[in-house]
């Protein structure tokens, strides 16, 4: 489907009953390879969706297109009813402009597998920085909602710190306060533990747990972590071929996977570990 073939699709959802988040038949392709082949995926609000599948099967991509990293090539995704790669001109969807691409964004939140934090400003300072040049918030209130982030993620005694004075693990934590101080709805988790070392692995995904058990924030997240994907989420899709092969609950997925390209992949991360 090419991008300019939309007219099917409706100008936006109807939000009391629309999922957070809609890709309707979404294509991602570079030349002749395709990464994702007319993509259907609802999450629902406050749902937690965990991506796995084998490296190539359009898992981060989800995530990059979401965070309008990556440009599509066909379909329309929605995020709390409104089209986030499309906006309406004269009662039709055309290609988003650039003031509607940071509208719809900033309802989003993510955290990459590399942190990405300001080497040049504190943990703090991190956190304050969207609130204040993209919320307007004044200061007080930036530095009030970011200490407080800060200690949700038990990152309060290092907000003065730069980056390279904390470790892998600190810095991922001071990441994920930054993205939740932007109060988004959704929040993207891209590998976030796979640059850790082992030893701190837990301190990172320990803040997810909370995360999903006391905050209804939409999550969707890709990683190689089975155990980790099994217990926080609601909803497993695995990937193959720019497709969802099978999803499921992480009994359903994990327990008795139906189609055997997920069991192969399953048994092949089995014995890698």
């Amino acid at each position: 489907m090419d991008i300019s073939d939309i007219s099917d699709f409706p100008l936006a959802l109807e939000r009391d009953t629309a999922p957070m988040v809609s890709f309707r038949k979404v294509t991602k392709s570079y030349g002749s390879l395709v990464v994702l082949d007319a993509l259907d995926l609802d999450v629902a609000e406050g749902e937690m969706v965990t991506i796995i599948g084998p490296s190539g099967s359009g898992k981060t991509t989800v995530l990059r297109m979401l965070m309008t990293l990556e440009t599509i090539n066909g379909g329309v995704i929605y995020v709390d009813g409104e089209p986030l790669t499309h906006m309406e001109r004269d009662g039709r969807l055309v290609r988003a402009n650039d003031r509607h691409l940071r509208k719809i964004r900033s309802k989003i939140g993510m955290c990459f597998q590399h942190f990405n934090l300001f080497p040049h400003m504190t943990a703090l300072e991190n956190c304050m920085e969207g609130p204040v040049h993209v919320l307007g918030l004044s200061k007080r209130q930036a530095r009030e909602r970011s200490e407080e982030l800060l200690a949700m993620v038990g990152m309060a005694d290092k907000r003065d710190q730069h980056p390279s004075r904390l470790s892998g693990g600190q810095q991922q934590r001071v990441a994920i306060a930054r993205a939740l101080a932007m109060r988004p709805k959704v929040m993207l988790f891209d590998e976030v533990t796979s640059a850790l070392d082992p030893e701190v692995i837990g301190e990172v995904t320990n803040v997810i747990r909370e995360l999903v058990g006391k905050h209804n924030l939409t999550m969707l997240m890709v990683t190689h972590q089975m155990g980790f994907a099994k217990d926080i989420s609601d909803r497993i899709c695995f990937f193959y071929g720019g497709r969802i092969e099978e999803q499921g609950t992480p009994e359903e997925l994990f327990g008795n996977p139906q189609k055997e390209r997920t069991r192969q992949f399953l048994s092949a991360v089995k014995e890698a570990t």
